[in-house]
């Protein structure tokens, strides 16, 4: 390999995304930023229970937790997985990392997406698994977190020059949960593209994409048929008649197949059961 190819090399290993192979399964982030749910149920078919329950006063993780997350796990791989968990940025380097627009609009996002990351109570009733054991407890997904803003006398000076004000607001210092480490080392991982990810707009299509690269492993011909209500629980989607759930699938399904993620993608009927049935592309070298 050349030195031009082997640079070329490394920086496309950077955008690889390395997730929790079990976490992946759950329904975590809610995908209607309009939902008023308390909290969100679920039975995974391998047994046990799952709970999301969001601090007092707080909302349930959304969509754009949902791409903090993905963030914060493609940084730790890109880092070489610290054993520690810590990872340390500014609060402007990580939205660029994501493509978003920087502004005080984002910045507020973000600060309040990484503390529900560290707030919210994930509980598990021997439905998640950690180094392959069922697990029964509580976790979050970020176990610490400090955000410190500039001192008064450089937020002042930095007054004097818009752009820069804009552009540095804070550091963050993260710690993830141990849990999650602890598959991450184990070698349980689902492998994503950072790339493939965040260049998919709809929130939906970037959980179906985190959750098809989950389902690969075990669908070796690259067929993955699930029951239309079961992959709504998962997802999770609030909408529960068939004809609702189609046509928040739909768009999501065009744009996964129009990404290459998909060959076909199809809703069926057989006899009272509805099904989505998934023809998987080849992974990304």
């Amino acid at each position: 390999m050349t030195a031009g190819n082997q640079r070329r090399g490394n920086r496309s290993n950077a955008r690889v995304v390395l997730l929790d192979r079990s976490f992946e399964q759950m329904p975590v982030f809610r995908l209607s930023d309009s939902s008023d749910e308390a909290s969100i149920d679920f039975e995974p078919a391998s047994g046990g229970r799952w709970r999301v329950m969001p601090a007092p006063g707080e909302r349930l993780p959304g969509t754009f937790d949902q791409d903090v997350y993905v963030e914060i796990f493609r940084r730790y791989h890109d880092l070489g997985q610290p054993a520690e968990g810590s990872l340390a940025f500014t609060l402007h380097a990580f939205l660029r990392s994501m493509g978003r627009r920087v502004d005080g609009r984002t910045y507020a996002q973000l600060r309040s997406a990484l503390t529900r990351l560290h707030r919210t109570r994930l509980e598990s009733d021997h439905a998640y698994h950690v180094a392959g054991k069922p697990f029964n407890g509580t976790f979050s997904v970020l176990s610490a977190l400090t955000i410190e803003r500039r001192r008064a006398m450089e937020r002042d000076q930095l007054g004097l020059f818009p752009a820069l004000a804009n552009a540095e607001p804070g550091d963050a210092r993260v710690t993830i949960a141990a849990a999650l480490r602890t598959n991450l080392a184990a070698g349980l991982a689902v492998a994503v593209s950072a790339s493939r990810y965040f260049a998919l707009s709809s929130p939906v299509a970037r959980r179906i994409y985190r959750l098809l690269e989950f389902q690969r492993p075990a669908h070796g011909d690259g067929l993955w048929r699930v029951p239309l209500e079961l992959l709504a629980e998962q997802l999770p989607l609030v909408q529960r008649f068939p004809s609702h759930l189609q046509r928040v699938l739909q768009p999501a399904h065009e744009m996964l197949l129009t990404a290459g993620v998909l060959q076909t993608a199809s809703i069926t009927r057989d006899e009272r059961t509805w099904f989505v049935e998934y023809t998987l592309a080849r992974p990304v070298a």
